[in-house]
């Protein structure tokens, strides 16, 4: 018996690190793929169309950006549903490295817009062939036990991402053919690992996950309607994020003319730098105290605090402290939500697919937002804004409530 015994516990122990080694690798690799597009999407590709287009650069910023978000959200879906069916999340997140790294370094030589947004589509298309299996590979390799600490540990993505963008426009660090390189030698340092120690993913853990699947789960109504509020929960959320994400510089300046583009810069990367541990713990209590969905029902309910706050500021002071409470929570909301989704998705084997679909709740915020804004802010100012999006994150916890057994 106690031969028996040691065996188990050595076994137990040996699963337990090959756990956190692959934690440790995929949050690296997360990482990695945040830090490949946050640069280029908020500094790199609107220099390059402010120098190419003149005085209508945010006529094409737009169409570009609305271009690569339309192929971003198809090609999400189709990338992981072909992971899925060949089984190999390792070969399509390498392939889609190499060809937005080569793409993104073609973009500095480009002289022509409509070229430049051909280029951008094609990007879109191979970062996403990247991050697709990316994502479902989580799904792979983390038991629903550490999905919490999954989720603390993707917090940190965002904030590396700032920090990338921040580094590689050092003055004088690097000229700008050689700020793209950078970003793909950091993007590579930190994706590679994953592909060489990280397994080939797949539905290799399917059986077990099937075992470790919250018995909850095993009426095909329940799991509909928990899938339903997830996704709708995350898309209210993310249209308050993106609304912020957009107009908060205008917002600080319409309080106080003192904000300049550095201080919300600033602001931004204080906020993100905090929300990392927070949600490193909140994701670890989730996992200890065996209630998932707790800490994102706390965060919606914080967030639309912060909103409120916002929505009543009339001085810089408060004006932060709302941003910093809705910044960290809404945050600390996204991270743990995602790792928490893959708890719930339907069917293991097309794991990838139904991350596609969750994720154009990350891009079809962007086709609301500036309707929303448009027809709230002229007329009402942007407390009326504020206050609508408080009712979408509160709205958000409400779906999040735990729903009656069916």
């Amino acid at each position: 018996m106690a031969r028996i015994n040691v065996a188990e516990a050595a076994s137990g122990e040996k699963r337990c690190n090959s756990a956190g080694r692959f934690l440790a690798l995929y949050a690296l690799a997360w990482a990695g793929a945040t830090i490949a597009y946050t640069p280029f999407l908020t500094i790199l590709l609107p220099v390059r169309a402010e120098l190419l287009a003149g005085g209508q650069q945010v006529q094409w910023l737009a169409a570009t950006t609305f271009a690569g978000a339309m192929a971003a959200s198809l090609g999400n879906i189709a990338f992981g549903w072909l992971s899925d069916l060949s089984g190999q999340r390792r070969i399509w997140v390498g392939l889609g490295l190499v060809l937005s790294g080569v793409i993104l370094l073609l973009i500095p030589s480009i002289e022509r817009l409509p070229v430049l947004i051909a280029a951008v589509i094609g990007w879109q298309l191979a970062l996403n062939m990247m991050m697709a299996p990316l994502s479902a590979w989580a799904g792979d390799g983390v038991p629903d036990r550490h999905k919490g600490i999954l989720g603390g540990l993707l917090a940190f993505a965002p904030a590396l991402g700032a920090f990338s963008g921040a580094f590689v426009t050092i003055p004088g660090l690097a000229e700008v053919q050689m700020r793209f390189v950078l970003v793909v030698m950091i993007t590579c340092a930190c994706v590679v690992p994953l592909l060489v120690f990280g397994g080939r993913g797949g539905a290799g853990r399917q059986e077990a996950d099937l075992l470790e699947r919250d018995v909850r789960f095993d009426s095909a109504q329940w799991l509909r309607l928990t899938v339903t509020r997830m996704w709708f929960a995350r898309l209210l959320v993310q249209i308050t994020v993106v609304s912020l994400f957009a107009y908060l510089y205008i917002w600080f300046r319409s309080i106080d003319r003192s904000f300049t583009d550095s201080s919300v810069a600033r602001l931004l990367s204080f906020v993100l730098l905090l929300a990392a541990p927070v949600a490193l713990w909140a994701g670890r209590w989730a996992d200890l105290a065996g209630r998932p969905i707790a800490p994102l029902r706390i965060c919606a309910i914080v967030s639309g605090a912060g909103l409120a706050l916002m929505a009543l500021a009339n001085d810089p002071e408060l004006a932060m402290g709302g941003y910093i409470v809705f910044g960290i929570s809404s945050t600390v909301f996204l991270s743990l939500h995602s790792a928490q989704t893959l708890r719930i998705l339907p069917d293991n084997a097309r794991r990838g697919r139904d991350l596609g679909f969750f994720n154009l709740t990350n891009t079809v915020p962007s086709l609301i937002v500036p309707s929303l804004t448009m027809a709230l802010v002229p007329a009402l100012g942007f407390p009326a804004l504020f206050a609508v999006l408080t009712i979408f994150a509160l709205s958000a916890a409400f779906l999040l409530r735990r729903p009656s057994r069916p």
